[in-house]
């Protein structure tokens, strides 16, 4: 079976979708899946990796991140459809990646994967917390009416879990697929937990010796951009740490990396990693740290959100979208999104709560969290059926990982 992935916001800088990306990757060649992602490209190239290949297509930068491309030609998208005669083609995009593939009339099945709720990012973002989130879903009833007609040119609409085909159901898109997500287990775990590190990092917050005992260590692993609404948690933790000692090292980079670097200095306790390659350091980083504190309300999922969790840290998070999906009373708590008096309460209500049971709420709710070869292995089975394909091998995979088939096949009404 060959399937090739049509993803306008994947980028070989770093962030969600180019790991997401690279799981799939090496999920395919374990399954003996052919692989190919047609990107946003400074040139016209292409590129083998490890279990499959990148056709980077020549694209103008995004004016709000230059690691970004943006798709503006239709023929030469169809033009790499066409030579790949894939088997299922996916429209990982909302924009002009997705309205590409929905538009190509080929042999392949199509799959709209819901990797981006547009409305979420961006109309919420700016104006959710002054006018009612729910009011700007109803006032973007033209946008909603652009996604029906975008998913409606696919044979289905992958989300990667049930509340998510609720959202898309109440305004009309009916016909999806629910495919849990997952991460690397291996890599995130309470095992990870380095003592020196967590020194280490509480210094860089100007946290000295004397109250290093006292002082509670919070992690932020986020791009820098608006809808992340990091200026919410630093706010936020600037309120809560006027109570008691604590530091916020804060992971990641992006189109508001200045203006973030500059609140950071002025706030006492808070210190701007920035971008990090070294997966490990960033899993002993989350180990060591006492809570997770997050600011999007705007996740499809929430993969540093199930990090955090898996790896036994406690969680904040806002209270819509995929990370308050994720996020169980026993070990997480939640705020008004956006507002950053409520996420100063929520800081101060999760530390004040015994670390030992919060760290066996993590544990118990680790073993409902999948992981990333376990979601890909339902995709490419679901990707099977849709194509009348069979001729790959799906392998063994941990159990609870195997989901029900009938939670995978296209559903009319997704429970």
């Amino acid at each position: 079976m060959k399937i090739v992935d049509v993803a306008e916001s994947y980028s070989k800088h770093g962030g969600g979708v180019r790991t997401y990306i690279h799981h799939k990757f090496a999920a395919a060649k374990a399954a003996g899946v052919d692989c190919v992602v047609v990107a946003p490209g400074t040139e016209d190239t292409e590129e083998r990796v490890e279990g499959g290949r990148i056709v980077w297509v020549k694209t103008p930068r995004s004016p709000f991140d230059s690691r970004y491309g943006l798709f503006n030609d239709e023929r030469k998208v169809h033009e790499v459809l066409e030579r790949e005669d894939a088997d299922l083609i996916e429209g990982s995009s909302p924009w002009n990646g997705g309205k590409y593939v929905a538009s190509y009339h080929g042999r392949a099945k199509k799959s709209f994967v819901f990797h981006t709720d547009p409305v979420a990012v961006w109309a919420q973002t700016f104006f959710g917390r002054h006018v009612g989130f729910d009011r700007v879903d109803r006032l973007c009833r033209p946008m909603w009416k652009k996604l029906r007609a975008l998913s409606g040119a696919y044979d289905t609409t992958v989300v990667s879990g049930g509340w998510l085909a609720r959202r898309l159901r109440q305004f009309g898109i009916e016909r999806t697929s629910v495919v849990d997500f997952g991460i690397d287990k291996r890599r995130f775990s309470p095992g990870h937990r380095d003592e020196s590190l967590r020194r280490d990092l509480l210094a860089k917050c100007g946290i000295g010796e004397a109250p290093m005992d006292d002082a509670k260590l919070i992690i932020a692993i986020s791009r820098l951009d608006p809808e992340k609404r990091v200026a919410t948690f630093i706010d936020g933790f600037a309120k809560a740490s006027r109570h008691r000692p604590m530091g916020l090292v804060i992971f990641g980079r992006g189109a508001l990396q200045k203006y973030y670097a500059h609140k950071a200095e002025k706030t006492p306790g808070v210190h701007l990693h920035g971008y990090v390659s070294e997966r490990d350091f960033v899993s002993r980083a989350l180990a060591s740290s006492d809570a997770f504190l997050h600011g999007s309300a705007a996740e499809t999922y929430g993969l540093v959100v199930a990090e955090a969790v898996c790896s036994g840290v406690p969680v904040i998070v806002p209270d819509r979208g995929g990370a308050a999906a994720l996020a169980g009373p026993d070990y997480s708590a939640r705020y008004r999104a956006g507002n950053s008096s409520d996420c100063a309460e929520a800081i101060l209500r999760l530390l004040a709560r015994d670390p030992a049971q919060l760290a066996r709420g993590c544990a118990a709710a680790t073993e409902n969290i999948g992981t990333m070869d376990g979601h890909f292995y339902r995709l490419f089975e679901l990707y099977g059926r849709m194509s009348g394909r069979s001729d790959f091998a799906i392998p063994s995979v941990d159990r609870g990982d195997r989901a029900d088939v009938a939670r995978v096949l296209p559903l009319r009404a997704a429970s």
